[in-house]
Parts: C-alpha cells; sequence; structure tokens
C-alpha cells in the first residue's frame, strides 16, 4: 500500500511540501478540502523538476470522485482519486522528454500516460504505460 499524505486545502494550502512544490498546488479542482498526496509521487516530481531545471506545472492532482467523474477520459479507477497522481507540464520541455525521463524514474512501477500537451504521472505498484 502506498503511503500518502492528508492536508487541509484552507489550513495547510501554502504549506510547502518539498523545495519547489506547496499543497495547493496538488488540491482537487473542484476546492474541496482535504487534499490527499503521495509523498513519492513529490519525490517524483522533484525528480523531473531537478533534471529539466524547470518549473512543473501541475495541472491536476488530486480529484474528488465528483469532479474525477466530470473530467473528460477519466477512468473511474484513476489513481488521482488516492492521491497518487498528477498531469503535468514542464516549462519548455516536450511532454514526449518528460515521459521518457519519467519511464527512467518508474522502471517497472508507476503509470506514464503521454498525452499532447501534458504527462501523466503516477506512483501505482505496477507499470502502466499510454499514450492518450
Amino acid at each position: 500500500m502506498q503511503d500518502v499524505k492528508v492536508y487541509s486545502l484552507s489550513g495547510e494550502g501554502q504549506a510547502q511540501i518539498s523545495p519547489h512544490f506547496k499543497v495547493r498546488e496538488f488540491a482537487c479542482r473542484d476546492g474541496s478540502d482535504p487534499v490527499f498526496v503521495a509523498p513519492r509521487l513529490v519525490e517524483v516530481l522533484e525528480a523531473v523538476r531537478e533534471h529539466f531545471g524547470a518549473p512543473v506545472m501541475v495541472n491536476s492532482g488530486y480529484r474528488t470522485v465528483s469532479h474525477n467523474a466530470a473530467t473528460p477520459n477519466s477512468s473511474p479507477r484513476s489513481q488521482h482519486l488516492y492521491g497518487l497522481a498528477a498531469d503535468i507540464q514542464v516549462e519548455g520541455v516536450s511532454p514526449a522528454a518528460v515521459a521518457d525521463y519519467a519511464g527512467q524514474l518508474l522502471p517497472g512501477t508507476g503509470g506514464i500516460g503521454l498525452y499532447g500537451s501534458f504527462v501523466h504521472i503516477d506512483v501505482r505498484p505496477g507499470p502502466s504505460r499510454w499514450k492518450g
């Protein structure tokens, strides 16, 4: 079972959870509280940030069941529901390059989905790779 931290968006939204990320960046876009985030996911995103030396924007982190259901093309078993996933963009870096590097960080584990303008990265126990 993956370790997941629970934060309060209203109480801890501005808190740094790593050198480059705050709790609010992983909050559900519906504004709900709490925020679920796996520390391993944050470690992977920090490694991406350090490798490319560029800001990482989290387009979507944790999602509530209702927000996930309203998100186009989302899975009812999405890793976003558990705080294990983030859809990201890296400033000035192609999604393909980000996905390739994420594959090096998550050999034999985790999910990596390559989309036109972003990359889905999750820290599920088994491997999953796809193009959206």
